[in-house]
């Protein structure tokens, strides 16, 4: 990503749970649905940091209600690292009805299961 926003609504954290260490340099995106049109658009592609976090995923400007979906980019990681994986990627989808609050989406990983849950 080309620029950093630091008070992001939507924060996301990767933790490769397998091996105890954050999941840095994964590609993921977000996608806002066009509900009328059932037709999912791209609002940003990101990598993770060292960290396994990816800051600046999207302005409260343009954070409206609605629903959305972040695809992580699992099976290109695991290979990355010289392992391979069930899954080729993790689509989460959620929904916003709120957007003055802050959300945090944490992923975490393994290469044969994977769970999330909704943070603040």
């Amino acid at each position: 990503m080309s620029s950093t926003l630091p008070n992001s609504p939507l924060t996301t954290y990767v933790l490769n749970t397998g091996d105890g260490v954050p999941g840095a340099r994964m590609a993921l995106s977000l996608h806002r649905l066009d509900s009328p049109l059932v037709i999912w658009n791209l609002v940003t592609v990101g990598t993770t940091d060292e960290d396994g976090r990816c800051p600046g995923l999207i302005t409260t400007k343009a954070f409206t209600p609605g629903m959305y979906k972040m695809r992580f980019e699992t099976g290109q990681y695991w290979e990355s690292l010289g392992q391979n994986s069930f899954y080729p990627y993790v689509e989460i989808v959620f929904t916003i009805t709120n957007p003055n609050e802050r959300f945090h989406l944490p992923l975490l990983l393994s290469r044969f299961s994977y769970s999330t849950y909704r943070g603040s």
